[in-house]
């Protein structure tokens, strides 16, 4: 191995530490509690050396919601491989996003509340977010007949988020997610 693949190993094992920490601090205590001051405290390197890797805060939470999208992907394609008909895989689908959403609160936020310069739905969307949306639209393409796809995603996408929300908030019923779903999808399956 070179210095330089060495080099190159040793700042990715660098970046990664600085965004699983970030995660690791925002899941524990909110991200007001993630500074790039307690940052460095907790991964023992300087602030500048978070420099190097991002240009601040907006950069490194962003760096985690593109994991999370990594990660929501993954869960939405696990709980479509289980198969069944295409109802079924919808439900499996949304209640995937919302057991995400509730598992990782933190990512979730920085996936979808605080503000972030990634592009949805343009040219340069990260490849994460994209097969996020895809796995959602992959679902829904399967009761869509000859509705547009992407319409119906959207409103899946926005529903499931509203969702999250106003059950974080405690404005909707808890404990009903299941009866949610079923709605929602039904009305989608007409």
């Amino acid at each position: 191995m070179t210095i330089e693949d060495r080099r190159a190993r040793e700042r990715a094992a660098r970046r990664q530490l600085i965004v699983s920490t970030a995660r690791s601090l925002a899941e524990a205590e909110g991200w007001d509690a993630v500074t790039t001051r307690r940052l460095s405290q907790e991964i023992e390197y300087s602030q500048p050396v978070l420099y190097k890797h991002f240009q601040g805060m907006d950069q490194i939470a962003e760096a985690v919601a593109i994991d999370g999208f990594g990660e929501l992907a993954e869960d939405i394609g696990t709980a479509r491989a289980v198969g069944g008909d295409a109802r079924d895989v919808l439900i499996r689908t949304a209640q995937a996003y919302l057991d995400f959403a509730r598992r990782h609160p933190s990512v979730y936020d920085a996936m979808f509340t605080r503000a972030t310069s990634l592009d949805f739905a343009a040219d340069d969307t990260p490849p994460a977010l994209q097969s996020a949306f895809n796995a959602l639209r992959d679902a829904v393409a399967a009761v869509a007949d000859d509705r547009d796809v992407d319409d119906l995603t959207e409103v899946l996408w926005a529903t499931l988020h509203g969702l999250v929300a106003l059950g974080r908030t405690g404005r909707i019923r808890p404990d009903r997610d299941r009866q949610r779903i079923v709605v929602l999808v039904d009305q989608m399956c007409r």
